[in-house]
């Protein structure tokens, strides 16, 4: 347990240090998507919008799916704790 919190404290400083570089991307994107609707071309627009859903839904599904795990894994120990329990000899 200590471990994987050492290696999520990593995690989380890396990505906050990544994040600036991250950030000065916005007003190129904004003003291409811009400049080709005002063309008439909105497929980059739409390209562009999918991307940001997409990056927008994915850690949601990664923590669901930690969750699910997670609680399926709790739930068969507690099943295997309670048998034991039930079967030990009193």
């Amino acid at each position: 347990m200590v471990q994987f919190i050492k290696f999520l404290t990593i995690a989380v400083i890396l990505i906050a240090g990544s994040a600036q570089s991250l950030l000065a991307q916005c007003a190129m994107c904004r003003a291409t998507v811009e400049n080709n609707v005002s063309y008439g071309e909105t497929a980059l627009a739409s390209g562009l919008n999918f991307g940001i859903l997409y990056l927008f839904v994915a850690p949601y599904l990664l923590i669901g799916a930690i969750a699910f795990f997670w609680y399926k894994k709790s739930r068969s120990a507690n099943a295997k704790k309670i048998r034991r329990i039930r079967h030990s000899p009193s």
